[in-house]
């Protein structure tokens, strides 16, 4: 027979469920790169210096996923897909660059 815990489970802050969703090296940067505007995946790759194509399919994927980002797909061949903020995304921004000016002032 298990013991019960002593403490009950602490419950989730809301700021983690905002860490969570922008946790991955590059999820940033990319948010960065799309609040210029729409970019194509090649696009995203090239400014993105150092990501691979399978990170950067893996982030978009669940930046997606969370609803922070629009995935268009152009049916024509070659594919032409379209990478942009959604509403959510956009209000992500001004939390960004207050994160950008607290950086550049205490590091």
């Amino acid at each position: 027979m298990t013991a019960a815990p002593k403490f009950p489970p602490k419950t989730s802050c809301p700021a983690e469920k905002t860490l969570q969703a922008l946790s991955g090296r590059w999820k940033i940067l990319i948010l960065r790169e799309l609040f210029d505007g729409v970019k194509r995946f090649g696009e995203l790759q090239k400014a993105l210096s150092g990501i691979t194509q399978k990170i950067l399919t893996q982030q978009l994927r669940e930046l997606e996923a969370d609803g922070i980002i629009d995935r268009k797909v152009y049916p024509q061949i070659p594919p032409k897909v379209e990478y942009s903020l959604t509403p959510l995304g956009e209000s992500l921004q001004p939390i960004l660059e207050t994160m950008h000016d607290w950086a550049v002032k205490y590091h």
